[in-house]
């Protein structure tokens, strides 16, 4: 079988589906189409499962935690965070120290002037004066990245998942080079919003770091792995994956990492790719 837009081979052997969510499984108004959520039951149904795999926190994954099915199980914050959708717990945290994170910010600071930041717990988020709001989080505390993570700071003992730095000039993919190359060294950055918004974490903590070891505990190999994305924080995850997609929508980082390209995630990409999956498995004497 192949893509809806690249000819590309499907591996023979399929026993897990990673997806992210935002500009790939779910549409622009944040929807999951009834043909999506046909398709991921009927992908559970043969025996394939699926995960979703988001830099979301497991708070905003309301969207789509009717459609988990078996394990219950998504990855969110970037790698951060497995978390357990039917009990509505972490399960696991891979944290950004917070000793790491302060280097960080002293680092963009001096490197890129005006940044301000959010800090994302596993208890939710708080952010400076200046940084944007979350709609979503109307109860953040405000104070300086300083204070949220020092021991004075709200939920002082729980894990910090993700460091957000967001700058009000600097082109989105300008500030990622920056501050890659600024404080590499410190934690790992990426991106996923149409802003200058970066997302920071732990060193080696990726979308792909997690989703592997959650593949090694169910014995799965990356080459029964198919995986899809459309942001810069997908790229680990899809090069990663035996058999990647990026979504008609992507950013060309992803579209140069995938192996193959499907129609867009408001055409339902994911749904087109999963549907041929298992005509495919149908197929098999």
């Amino acid at each position: 079988m192949t893509s809806a837009n690249d000819p590309l081979p499907l591996p023979p052997a399929v026993r897990l589906i990673a997806t992210d969510l935002d500009g790939t499984l779910l549409r622009d108004d944040k929807s999951v189409s009834d043909r999506t959520v046909a398709a991921l039951a009927a992908a559970e149904e043969a025996g394939i499962e699926v995960f979703f795999v988001t830099g979301r926190p497991a708070r905003w994954m309301g969207v789509v935690s009717d459609h988990v099915h078996g394990h219950g199980l998504a990855i969110c914050a970037n790698g951060a965070a497995v978390v357990d959708l039917h009990a509505g717990k972490l399960v696991q945290a891979r944290p950004l120290e917070r000793t790491t994170a302060l280097d960080v910010v002293r680092t963009l600071r001096d490197a890129a002037p005006g940044t301000t930041f959010a800090v994302e717990l596993s208890t939710g988020i708080h952010y400076e004066p200046d940084y944007p709001p979350f709609h979503l989080d109307p109860g953040a505390t405000t104070a300086t990245a300083e204070k949220l993570l020092g021991a004075e700071g709200p939920d002082s003992a729980a894990p910090v998942l993700k460091l957000l730095a967001q700058h009000p000039e600097l082109t989105p993919d300008g500030f990622l080079a920056l501050a890659r190359t600024a404080a590499g060294d410190f934690a790992s950055f990426t991106r996923s919003s149409p802003t200058a918004l970066l997302e920071i974490s732990g060193r080696g903590v990726s979308k792909a770091s997690t989703l592997a070891l959650c593949c090694a505990e169910r014995g799965i190999s990356s080459d029964q792995v198919v995986a899809f994305g459309d942001m810069p924080n997908d790229v680990e995850m899809l090069s990663w994956a035996g058999c990647s997609y990026a979504m008609g929508n992507a950013h060309p980082e992803v579209v140069a990492a995938a192996s193959g390209r499907t129609v867009a995630n408001n055409e339902d990409g994911v749904a087109v790719v999963i549907e041929e999956i298992l005509a495919s498995l149908k197929a098999v004497p």
